[in-house]
């Protein structure tokens, strides 16, 4: 295979997934555009009123811990937008280039969302709440249990772009489930109703595309949505005592070592 021009072919184990690609029609990458903005639009609506909003005015009082949490989750998302925007305008090598260092900054945005759930754990402990502090650590520890999965797998499929582009997809929408949480508008808390209307619009948006033009929907999105709704579903956990057993353990540790 030729280098695409204005790059070059570096590497032979490049070329598979370099072919694979171009094997994919650009337009069909397109829907991806609007789902990923859709994606940012949730995170910036969520967290508008208690961050954005009030970072911009000057008036946001949090840890820098919080700052720097805030900061890798927004870098992520331009930079699944840049990779999105590479890839359905075909150029391979610079979304292929950029993908060696998305996975490694998945692995700082998990790092950060840990800091950011040991300072807040931390927080609601010197409170004297430990049930409230532990119900908390579940919800977050729960959003990354589930975004490591698409994660991980996005990367191992990266050879094959119809896989690919639709785990990668359903990590990022998994990442925004806090900024709907976000949403008192809706409710609160946000009845599951409306949680499961909002929270996955990009990904409805790309099952109607995915069965408008092939008259089906890929398993991925099925699996995803499945996962969507299983997140909200197993939130009691956070009150069980089985989770209070296993928080208690976490909750030991946390006060031997860092507390």
């Amino acid at each position: 295979m030729q280098p695409i021009e204005g790059t070059t072919d570096t590497t032979q184990s490049e070329r598979p997934q370099q072919r694979a690609f171009l094997g994919t029609n650009s337009i069909s990458l397109r829907p991806y555009l609007p789902a990923t903005i859709l994606v940012i639009v949730i995170a910036l609506i969520g967290f508008w009123p208690t961050y954005f909003g009030p970072a911009l005015q000057g008036r946001v009082d949090v840890p820098p811990v919080i700052h720097l949490h805030a900061f890798i989750y927004v870098t992520w998302l331009a930079m699944f937008a840049a990779q999105v925007t590479l890839a359905a305008t075909g150029r391979v090598n610079l979304h292929m280039q950029l993908g060696r260092w998305m996975i490694a900054y998945g692995v700082l945005l998990v790092t950060g969302g840990l800091m950011a759930a040991a300072h807040g754990f931390g927080t609601r402990l010197a409170t004297g709440d430990v049930f409230r502090a532990q119900r908390w650590l579940f919800g977050i520890l729960r959003d990354l249990v589930f975004f490591v999965p698409f994660l991980i797998a996005g990367w191992l499929y990266r050879a094959k772009p119809e896989l690919h582009k639709r785990l990668m997809i359903m990590a990022t929408a998994i990442l925004v489930l806090p900024a709907v949480s976000r949403m008192t508008f809706l409710g609160t808390p946000v009845p599951l109703w409306k949680f499961m209307l909002v929270w996955p619009i990009p990904v409805y948006l790309l099952m109607i595309h995915d069965f408008y033009k092939k008259r089906l929907i890929h398993p991925v999105y099925l699996i995803g949505v499945a996962t969507m709704f299983t997140m909200r579903l197993i939130l009691p956990f956070g009150s069980s005592h089985t989770w209070q057993v296993i928080a208690g353990w976490i909750t030991s540790f946390y006060r031997a070592t860092l507390g």
